[in-house]
């Protein structure tokens, strides 16, 4: 069976354009990756900016943990 995580995360690059690492760099960018941030400001700002749903916007902060992004 396929791991939904990673389908998450292909589906994710499929409708944005933009990879994990990619959408990482657009955080900092932003000033939403900073000391103490919550996954719900993370979560908020996927969702304004790139119309990524909770899923798949946690899928992004999961990654941005596994990753030590946050």
């Amino acid at each position: 069976m396929s791991d939904p995580y990673l389908s998450y995360l292909a589906n994710i690059t499929q409708k944005t354009g933009k990879t994990p690492e990619e959408i990482a760099a657009m955080l900092k960018d932003a000033g939403v990756l900073k000391e103490g941030v919550k996954a719900g400001e993370i979560v908020a700002w996927l969702k304004d900016n790139l119309g990524l749903g909770h899923g798949h916007a946690m899928a992004i902060v999961k990654w941005l943990k596994e990753h030590d992004e946050m």
